[in-house]
């Protein structure tokens, strides 16, 4: 795939997108042949990269920052996509689950917090690694899940967790546990998980 790669300038960082059809071993091939046309932009200062455009696997990310780390000393950072768990939220009232009472929390949780709910919970942010949400029925979060997610608490397998990125290594319904390898599994954009034969589905 031709130009698969983008890299832009902006004023306090530089953007490295990428395209979300194309294959890694097009992307690397792509950023060894644009990595000079990139280290042409570095002087003295160290001006951040955010490699953008696509999700990628742990395993992915890292070969991309060892190729760009190689040619340049510069701090790079990976963006996910943005997405509103909007369409998340569709799929929770399509599954005519009976809804309980709601909790809002506003704002994105980080390491060591914790949020509990009698009812249903919606965050209205991400639950980074570290945090946890724990809910007797459903999560839904706008943001995205990268701590721990435990819907369902009080035994309910009808429960489910919806969030726009989930990005974490462990997921709860119930007493049902589901163990997410991040090095092989995809990131699960517009996800929303469920219970089916006491196994739980991430769709």
């Amino acid at each position: 795939m031709k130009n698969c790669i983008e890299i832009h300038l902006k004023k306090d960082q530089i953007v490295i997108k990428l395209n979300e059809e194309a294959e890694q071993e097009e992307l690397v091939k792509e950023l060894e042949r644009k990595l000079p046309e990139l280290r042409k932009l570095y002087k003295n200062e160290k001006t951040p990269i955010i490699v953008t455009g696509k999700l990628l696997k742990n395993k992915e990310m890292n070969e991309i920052r060892t190729k760009i780390k190689n040619q340049i000393d510069v701090e790079i950072e990976f963006e996910a996509p943005k997405s509103l768990g909007l369409h998340n939220i569709k799929k929770a009232f399509e599954k005519e689950i009976a809804m309980s009472e709601t909790k809002f929390h506003r704002g994105s949780l980080r390491s060591g917090q914790k949020v509990e709910s009698e009812g249903s919970l919606v965050v209205i942010g991400d639950v980074n690694s570290g945090a946890e949400v724990m809910a007797s029925d459903h999560i839904i979060i706008l943001g995205a899940l990268r701590g721990l997610a435990h819907a369902g608490a009080r035994g309910n397998k009808q429960a489910i967790i919806a969030a726009g990125l989930v990005d974490t290594v462990q997921i709860r319904i119930a007493n049902i546990v589901k163990e997410i390898d991040r090095e092989e599994e995809p990131l699960h954009k517009q996800a929303c998980v469920s219970v089916e034969k006491d196994e739980i589905i991430i769709e």
